[in-house]
């Protein structure tokens, strides 16, 4: 398995949205990949969450990380998450 780096502004992004890099990792790794834009693909996984964020309840966590397969390493270049 190749070793998957997240860029600065994909660690930022983890920050804002609720996400550990641990998350984007698996969701890389056992998520549903589909194409992205300009050539990267994404990756979709849910996790059970049961928590709140930003003063709501949620039973599920969808963590999406956007990233480009290279020769030697996957490069995270951001990551979405949604919550329902």
């Amino acid at each position: 398995m190749k070793p998957i780096r997240l860029t600065r502004h994909a660690r930022e992004q983890c920050g804002e949205r609720g996400a550990t890099e641990a998350e984007v990792i698996e969701a890389i790794r056992r998520g549903a990949r589909q194409p992205a834009k300009h050539g990267r693909e994404s990756s979709r996984f849910n996790f059970a969450f049961a928590k709140r964020w930003q003063g709501k309840l949620y039973a599920i966590k969808q963590v999406v990380p956007v990233f480009k397969e290279e020769a030697r390493e996957i490069v995270v270049i951001t990551v979405y998450t949604f919550y329902f």
